[in-house]
């Protein structure tokens, strides 16, 4: 506790708090509309969100505290997707049976240790250019409102370069508390969307099924282990940490398991989020960054037990501002990954790739962008890297 006191910097809480705010304004939405076209009450809907805050706040708290590495952990966001359409179909029972299979596949592949060997033997550059590529996508959604509301992203960018300029450490925070100025100011606030309500969480006993088991646990491994722990192992890896997967994946599948009855889809490493996190923004000493993370998932847990009335505040604003200081704050961390993912000129074609496809945002037979991206940026690597005649590396010359 002694250490975490004096570890503790205003800007790490400042990251953790921005990166809780726009895991619950973005993704969130996803849950909210696979929950309605399956008709589920408002009761079930407010344990399936106390359940992935809950889950999200304790694992990310005890791993980072554990390991001492900004761990921030988040519910899937790809296998939200896969509800809004699986959930109707098999109802809430086979799907949480599904879950509960998911996620002792997940347990069975972290003990294993095989993550950890594949990433091991992951290029920094491709690793770096992943990243990149993922947080590209919502960096450029703070310019895509720029014609809605023009007078708050133009303060808030302005607000943001000052402030990189004189207090760097403070940038986010000071572009946070300008929009909600700005938006309190003008009128913008809707006070009429707050609700206060807690959560009550709800227990709903699974059944098991084959049908379920193929149609939706094993996509939702898949998703998770390429659209959420390759992704997030690589923020960490081009960060700088050298934490294992294995505890992480294993953890988080045992999360999943305690809280699927109660609605929990599934727990998984954070990689947007988490970028908030890992940079130089949330601190300059990288071993003091943990902190960011664990501020992140205290609020995790109030959000969690607050159920809709946070949930509600954070809708109280406008979107625009919550593209805007997500784009803004990802700023730094995109800037450091697109560097690293073309500095070592042997690997700078691969690294660019797996950029340029990841951040196309393609989805292929189910399967995310960051996952094309990776292989993509292998196969260049491959291709460049090695003489198929010979068996040798092979010596390229950039153009």
């Amino acid at each position: 506790m002694k250490d975490l006191l004096k570890d503790y910097s205003l800007s790490a809480l400042t990251a953790g708090l921005i990166a809780t705010i726009i895991s619950f304004a973005g993704p969130l939405v996803i849950v909210f509309h696979a929950a309605e076209k399956a008709h589920l009450s408002q009761q079930m809907l407010s344990s399936w969100v106390w359940a992935i805050a809950i889950g999200s706040g304790l694992l990310g708290l005890l791993l980072s505290l554990r390991f001492r590495v900004p761990v921030v952990i988040a519910w899937s966001i790809p296998g939200s997707a896969l509800l809004v359409n699986a959930l109707p179909e098999l109802g809430l029972q086979q799907a949480i049976g599904a879950y509960l299979v998911a996620n002792l596949l997940l347990l069975v592949i972290g003990l294993s240790g095989a993550f950890d060997r594949i990433i091991a033997r992951l290029p920094g550059s491709i690793a770096a250019g992943m990243q990149a590529g993922i947080l590209f996508s919502f960096a450029a959604e703070a310019f895509r409102a720029l014609p809605v509301q023009p007078l708050l992203v133009l303060a808030m960018f302005s607000t943001y370069m000052l402030m990189r300029r004189h207090q760097p450490r403070y940038a986010v925070a000071a572009v946070m508390l300008a929009g909600s100025a700005i938006t309190l100011l003008s009128g913008q606030f809707r006070s009429e969307a707050l609700v206060f309500e807690l959560a009550t969480p709800q227990w709903v006993m699974p059944e098991f099924s084959l049908a379920a088991s193929l149609s939706l646990a094993l996509p939702l491994v898949l998703v998770a282990l390429t659209g959420q722990f390759m992704p997030g192992m690589a923020v960490l890896r081009s960060a700088g940490y050298s934490t294992p997967a294995s505890p992480i994946i294993s953890a988080s599948a045992l999360g999943g398991m305690l809280l699927a009855p109660f609605g929990c889809h599934g727990l998984n490493l954070a990689a947007v989020t988490a970028s908030l996190c890992t940079g130089k923004e949330a601190h300059e000493d990288s071993s003091k960054r943990y902190v960011a993370a664990i501020s992140g998932s205290v609020v995790y847990l109030f959000c969690g037990i607050a159920g809709a009335t946070l949930v509600s505040l954070f809708a109280a604003f406008p979107q625009a501002l919550i593209a805007a200081l997500a784009g803004l704050a990802l700023y730094g961390a995109i800037s450091e990954a697109l560097t690293r993912s073309i500095s070592d000129q042997k690997e700078r074609d691969s690294g660019l790739i797996t950029f340029m496809v990841t951040a196309s945002g393609v989805t292929f037979v189910g399967l995310s962008a960051a996952f094309w991206g990776l292989l993509f940026g292998l196969l260049t690597h491959m291709l460049l890297s090695f003489s198929w005649r010979k068996g040798e590396r092979a010596v390229t010359t950039p153009p």
